[in-house]
């Protein structure tokens, strides 16, 4: 697993957690977030789009056992990675939108490219 960040959970909730993010994140391109958390997210999503650029049946089936959607596995390799298959890395964009409100923690927005 990238990263090493703890997050302030224990590891069946933070694993549990990011890939319910990762999942989001293919889904609808763009999620809102805390900067932590988007790095940990950046990890994993690129990890997963660098697997669907080869279409076998093993990527497939490694994707299935991370992502928790089958439709967004099948959005995956049907329609994500192609888009990057010329690009080595670099998949996804974190941009900072200040403190939030509340307790100040800092907020960003990961997205596609």
């Amino acid at each position: 697993m990238p990263g090493t960040r703890k997050l302030g959970r224990a590891t069946d909730h933070r694993k549990a957690m990011l890939r319910g993010m990762t999942t989001y994140l293919l889904e609808n391109g763009k999620i809102e977030t805390t900067v932590t958390r988007a790095k940990e997210v950046r990890a994993t999503t690129e990890k997963m789009i660098t697997l669907a650029k080869d279409p076998s049946l093993h990527a497939k089936r490694q994707a299935m056992a991370y992502i928790t959607k089958e439709a967004v596995v099948k959005k995956l390799f049907d329609e994500i990675a192609p888009k990057y298959t010329e690009r080595n890395g670099g998949y996804t964009r974190i941009i900072k939108i200040g403190p939030r409100r509340g307790d100040a923690a800092e907020m960003a927005i990961i997205e596609l490219i």
